[in-house]
């Protein structure tokens, strides 16, 4: 009979995975699981101790009664280095958990990341008496809906207490784990303050940066709408991303949560890396590393900021009345309504001043649950063009209204994963101070971003729509293929707010390198600030 399948933490299959079934009165059979991962055994009805082992993997206990009602999905984790901080975001003062998988013992360090990574303190060396004792579990199942739960199972006593508390700077900080043997992984923490210290708050993308998280198996955007019933053998032969010529069609009005109680591993950051380097790799360039680039940047032309979350604008701990200006950044693509409707109303009744520097962003209404999960509402979807959202001019809009009412312009397909510079539509413009440039001009030719090069508009970018407000000015655009360009732009509301949104991932990954940029952000935010 089938009893289940065993995977890994991307949820592929497991070949010659060796378990053993325990029943209730000390019996026990074993068996090998097949190239497909199934594990195929005739046991009497029972509620069964199972214990798995297979070399490069960690060993485990998992408890199953046969007969299930369904295949039951044994998870094995991988030998390796990963860690997470839990919870992610905290304010100054506030205690994390530092929850990390190692098979060996390792040293964790925490740094700042400002202009240059600053070193914070050492947080000891770490391992226990007990062979591979630093090593997680992860749960059975689809742990990307509930959570990774490292430090469940351990840790009972207060003397293996594994938290640290946020510093009183606020900021992005990374711990640093690092083995003898030579592995390192590093992972983020966001640090708000404990009470307001700026005039300007900066915006983690933390929603995005969960929607990618494929750890467990699933993300946004592989198996979205839930772990199949079978772990993948080949990739390109299963997941409907490859398989599916329409894998850009969301048939759900809403899918399974995704859990913030995962490790990141796109968020990792090389030791030896600098914010000056190139952003390699295919989702650094859009996630923390790239946002990065905008804090260490904004620490070397002198301005304070106050960091925070988005899961706590939702949950209110940003309380935007204490600010003159918020800024945006990189891809801050889902948002909650509860978070749209503060900004609104902040920038249009309140003078708040919104500073919008990323592109696609906005454009899926999400909700935060109270298990830490967040539970995505894309709407059932025929494509990405505006004709395959029912007429509607984003995901965000088919739930609410169209972004482009609070930023000036919303994401569409045309000039996406190509990169470009700007070119200037009108010099008078006061943002354009002091650069040098004139009409036709064009700015951004340099560029850190990496997976989509060629300047500060790309990889995904936003434009003027007729839903951008009435008063909204398009001061620069960038030259991307198929009219496919940033709209660079700026508007003001009744009660003396302001906007200014560049439309572009790539543009935060210019700052650290394209003079130009750098005097025009500056510009902006001085004029914000004042």
């Amino acid at each position: 009979m089938l009893i289940g399948y065993v995977s890994d933490e991307r949820f592929v299959a497991l070949p010659d995975v060796v378990l053993e079934f325990i029943g209730a009165s000390g019996e026990s059979w074993d068996v090998r699981s097949r190239a497909s991962g199934a594990v195929h055994l005739d046991l009497p009805p029972d509620k069964y101790r199972v214990v798995l082992q297979k070399s490069g993997y960690g060993a485990k206990f998992s408890r199953v009664t046969v007969p299930g009602p369904t295949p039951h999905h044994f998870r094995l984790l991988s030998d390796g280095l990963l860690g997470y901080a839990w919870p992610k975001w905290v304010r100054s003062g506030e205690p994390s958990e530092f929850r990390v998988h190692s098979i060996e013992p390792y040293k964790l360090e925490l740094w700042r990341y400002g202009w240059r990574p600053e070193f914070v303190r050492a947080l000891g060396w770490h391992d226990e008496h007990g062979p591979r004792a630093v090593m997680q579990i992860t749960p059975d199942g689809d742990y990307t809906q509930t959570g990774a739960e490292w430090n469940k199972v351990g840790y009972a006593n207060s003397v293996h207490s594994q938290h640290v508390a946020g510093p009183a700077r606020s900021g992005l900080y990374y711990f640093r784990a690092s083995t003898a043997s030579g592995r390192q992984f590093s992972f983020p923490w966001i640090v708000a303050p404990a009470r307001p210290t700026a005039k300007m708050a900066v915006l983690a993308s933390n929603f995005t940066w969960n929607a990618y998280n494929n750890f467990g198996g699933r993300s946004n955007y592989i198996h979205a709408d839930g772990l199949p019933p079978t772990p993948t053998i080949n990739a390109r032969a299963e997941l409907k991303r490859y398989s599916d010529s329409g894998f850009f069609t969301w048939g759900a009005d809403q899918y399974p949560p995704l859990s913030f109680d995962r490790p990141e591993p796109f968020n990792h950051i090389d030791f030896a890396e600098q914010i000056t380097d190139p952003i390699g790799g295919r989702q650094a360039c859009h996630l923390a590393p790239a946002e990065w680039r905008l804090l260490g940047w904004l620490e070397r032309q002198g301005f304070a900021y106050d960091y925070f979350a988005e899961t706590q604008l939702d949950d209110g701990t940003l309380d935007l009345s204490q600010y003159r200006v918020l800024v945006l950044a990189v891809h801050p693509e889902y948002w909650t309504p509860r978070m749209y409707a503060r900004v609104k109303r902040w920038v249009f009744e309140e003078g708040g001043r919104l500073v919008y520097l990323g592109g696609n962003g906005l454009n899926c209404a999400v909700e935060l649950l109270p298990t830490g999960a967040v539970l995505h509402h894309n709407g059932t979807i025929a494509g990405l063009d505006v004709a395959g959202l029912g007429g509607y001019e984003s995901r965000y809009a088919m739930r609410h209204e169209s972004e482009a009412n609070l930023l000036g312009c919303v994401f569409t397909p045309a000039g996406a994963m190509t990169g470009a510079p700007y070119r200037v539509l009108d010099a008078s413009h006061w943002a354009f101070a002091g650069t040098g440039l004139k009409t036709g001009d064009t700015f951004g030719e340099k560029c850190l971003h990496m997976r989509c090069p060629g300047g500060a508009s790309g990889h995904e970018t936003d434009k003027a729509s007729p839903h951008s407000p009435n008063n909204a000015q398009v001061i620069a655009r960038g030259l991307n293929p198929d009219n496919g360009g940033a709209d660079m732009l700026t508007f003001n509301t009744p009660s003396g707010g302001e906007v200014f949104s560049v439309g572009s991932i790539n543009f935060v990954a210019s700052l650290p390198v394209d003079e130009t940029v750098s005097r025009i952000t500056e510009n902006v935010l001085r004029r914000f600030l004042s």
